[in-house]
């Protein structure tokens, strides 16, 4: 924190100080993985989302809500992902998606 003011930090940034070209690796495949092709990137971001949502990764969820609504998706497709997360991974997941969504939509 600086002053009162949160300082957004890379979270990998001890990666990146340990080993460069590992992190230039994974950021490679992040763009590839990301990128417009088959599906639409704001399905991407939904399967990601629920994959966050099914690891715990709270604040991922938002990070990825976000971005899908930024990229077309609705709060109803969202909503549709989370009924498949919890299908697929339980109620564990719906909190973890719940709070990861708090204050996105």
């Amino acid at each position: 924190m600086k002053e009162g003011i949160a300082v957004n930090k890379n979270p990998l940034q001890s990666l990146i100080d340990l080993e460069p070209t590992l992190f230039q690796s994974m950021e490679k495949n992040r763009k590839e993985a990301f990128s417009d092709g088959k599906l639409e990137l704001k399905y991407k971001f939904l399967i990601a989302m629920a994959l966050d949502a099914s690891h715990g990764a709270k604040d991922g969820v938002g990070a990825l809500a976000r971005l899908a609504l930024e990229n077309g998706a609705t709060k109803e497709e969202i909503a549709e992902t989370l009924k498949v997360l919890y299908y697929v991974s339980g109620g564990a997941s719906m909190y973890v998606a719940s709070l990861g969504l708090d204050g996105v939509i």
